[in-house]
């Protein structure tokens, strides 16, 4: 947000622009709104516009970059590291935050249990089409997004993104319109994830209300439930500004509930016959996770240990 303000005022506004603070501030209001939906039925339409603005902001940022033309000096050469072994320790990490990324995408459990099922038309059919579906439109906007962002910056991608890469080194020749356009898109996509992955707390907090009372939630509790963890996001936000740094240790450590636990939650509720096909994949996924679980947990440790880790309580960037 505070980027768009800066496309759209342009260089010789006189106006005085919000801290980073108070940005997360106008960010967090924005949420608190559309986060009081009741449930993830009711958040499809959110959820649409997210998905749209996703696809529209990745071609637009990988397309104005490679239409074009390079930065002076980009260098594909790998990074140089102290030794082979700082080399696979720095890649475990990047993978490792690669997977903590992707971790979210959990939620397609939750959003399986709020579809109609029975013996004859079970849930899991649609969603598993829905699934492949999805996959492929992400795979068709990341790819892009990716090996075009690498042709186009190399090696000068800055610490913020192959966004601020845009705006950095285009918005002398891309117009404002376009580049404000594609950082909006930006925006409204993440108040959409917002709501989408803060669904399953709100569901829990509500639950356990219900659970222990016996008695519907109202809704001024309902919205209660939703303003305290909103405004705890924004606190955790704010004082703990160098989680990013944090990004390939904690996908290490939450790997498993992705690649692990469904293989023998899998085994322990179907009970293949032992040794059979179905036995063999689900161990072998299972193990190969937990090692890809404490690989990217030293690789992070790795990082943190050799970079350093700059704790900046209270001054986001």
């Amino acid at each position: 947000m505070k980027l768009f303000f800066q496309i759209v005022c342009g260089s010789t506004c006189q106006s005085n622009p919000l801290t980073t603070i108070e940005w997360y501030l106008v960010f967090t209001c924005l949420a608190l709104v559309l986060s009081q939906l009741p449930n993830l039925n009711s958040i499809a339409w959110l959820s649409l516009i997210g998905a749209i603005t996703a696809v529209t902001y990745t071609t637009l940022i990988w397309g104005l970059s490679v239409s074009k033309s390079r930065p002076m000096g980009v260098s594909y050469d790998p990074l140089k590291l102290k030794s082979d072994a700082a080399t696979v320790f720095a890649t475990l990490n990047a993978l490792g935050a690669i997977t903590f990324a992707f971790r979210g995408h959990n939620l397609v459990l939750e959003i399986q249990a709020t579809m109609p099922s029975s013996l004859k038309h079970p849930a899991h059919v649609p969603m598993w089409r829905g699934a492949k579906a999805a996959y492929v439109l992400i795979a068709l906007c990341l790819f892009p997004l990716a090996i075009g962002g690498y042709w186009a910056y190399g090696n000068l991608i800055p610490q913020g993104g192959i966004l601020n890469a845009l705006y950095g080194f285009h918005n002398h020749d891309i117009s404002r319109g376009l580049l404000g356009l594609t950082v909006l898109l930006v925006v409204i996509n993440c108040l959409s994830s917002f709501q989408i992955y803060s669904m399953p707390m709100f569901d829990l907090a509500e639950s356990g209300y219900i659970n222990s009372t016996n008695k519907p939630c109202p809704q001024w509790l309902r919205s209660g439930f939703r303003i305290v963890f909103a405004f705890i996001a924004f606190f955790v936000g704010i004082a703990l500004p160098f989680l990013t740094s944090l990004a390939g240790l904690l996908g290490g450590i939450t790997l498993p509930v992705t690649f692990v636990y469904p293989c023998f939650m899998w085994l322990m509720l179907k009970k293949p016959e032992k040794y059979s096909a179905s036995w063999y994949l689900n161990w072998g996924l299972g193990i190969f996770g937990s090692i890809l679980s404490v690989a990217f947990s030293v690789g992070g440790i790795w990082s943190i240990v050799d970079n350093g880790l700059k704790l900046k309580f209270f001054k986001p960037s």
